[in-house]
């Protein structure tokens, strides 16, 4: 894990340009001028930006930011996302999620997605304890791949915590800590496997519940891909299968998902600490926790990241970089 804290000094100019920013831009919709958000993080302290370039460079799996400035007054948590969008919550602490995650490359969205907002917001909500979403809590969030089910799916996928007074774990577990077989491998590394959107994306809905899988678009492609001796990794046990009737692919996946598992680590994310999870070398969860809905619970922004934006340019046909 690489990590960076920055001094109280570096603390108060990150702050001081991020108000700055804000002042000038009395509309808070970071879509319209992530350009302008990218040029501004260029100002950032020295030794940030050297960090996370150097970062880049090595493709550490877990980068992680700590001491940024999070308002000493911040506003309760929001009960859920669409509250915390109507209200514009701890818009000072987005942007300044979007200024470091510009020293790693280009923030993008989902049109599907929190309305297509560049930054999400991660809390517990009332109803959804148990469902496969991030507005879950009360069950545990399987280890997987962002966006398993796209080509453009992030190269880094930027957690920042606003609140996280109980310690919820983020789970991380790497693909160069598990151990398989060559015969294991062999097969993992076959187009030999489907994957499928998760439930925040909405795709289509029956009676209120998400659409199974057979009708959700599907991608076909490998578990394990890129260079033999580093590889990368694209899993998600919920919403990956193999192809219908191919055991071996499915013992193969299977047996990933247990080591991944048991080789996972905890990272608990603290107030002003931001955790850039390498989404080709790490799959992540959470832990399960017991939301009290009184303002006090668990609150992160997140925001995905590509090291190159015109390939969702190729995909979509358009300069966007909000992806369908």
């Amino acid at each position: 894990m690489a990590d960076y804290v920055l001094s109280e000094d570096e603390k108060y100019v990150t702050g001081q340009i991020a108000d700055a920013f804000l002042a000038r831009h009395q509309v808070w919709e970071p879509y319209q001028y992530p350009e302008r958000i990218q040029a501004e993080a260029e100002k950032l302290p020295l030794g940030l930006r050297q960090f996370m370039v150097a970062s880049r460079a090595d493709e550490a799996a877990v980068i992680t930011v700590s001491n940024l400035p999070v308002d000493e007054n911040l506003v309760p948590t929001p009960a859920s996302w669409q509250i915390a969008e109507k209200e514009g919550a701890a818009i000072r602490e987005e942007l300044v999620l979007l200024l470091v995650a510009s020293l790693l490359g280009d923030p993008f969205a989902w049109s599907n997605q929190q309305n297509g907002r560049l930054v999400h917001d991660v809390c517990p909500s009332k109803g959804q304890e148990t469902s496969l979403t991030s507005a879950s809590s009360q069950t545990q969030l399987t280890l997987h791949t962002e966006d398993v089910f796209h080509a453009c799916r992030g190269d880094y996928v930027a957690l920042m915590c606003l609140r996280n007074p109980d310690g919820v774990g983020t789970t991380v577990a790497r693909v160069d800590a598990v151990d398989l077989d060559d015969s294991v491998r062999e097969v993992l590394h076959q187009d030999r496997f489907r994957f499928y959107p998760d439930d925040s994306h909405e795709y289509g809905t029956v009676e209120g519940t998400a659409a199974g899988l057979d009708e959700r678009p599907h991608d076909r492609g490998a578990v394990l891909f890129g260079p033999a001796e580093f590889p990368y990794l694209r899993m998600d046990a919920d919403f990956t299968s193999p192809l219908s009737g191919d055991t071996d692919a499915e013992r193969a996946m299977a047996e990933c998902a247990e080591r991944l598992n048991a080789s996972a680590e905890r990272v608990v994310l603290r107030p002003g600490m931001v955790a850039f999870l390498d989404n080709y070398r790490v799959v992540h969860g959470r832990d399960v926790f017991t939301p009290r809905y009184d303002g006090t619970d668990r609150w992160l922004k997140r925001t995905s990241v590509v090291r190159d934006l015109r390939r969702t340019y190729v995909h979509t046909g358009k300069r966007s970089r909000v992806l369908a």
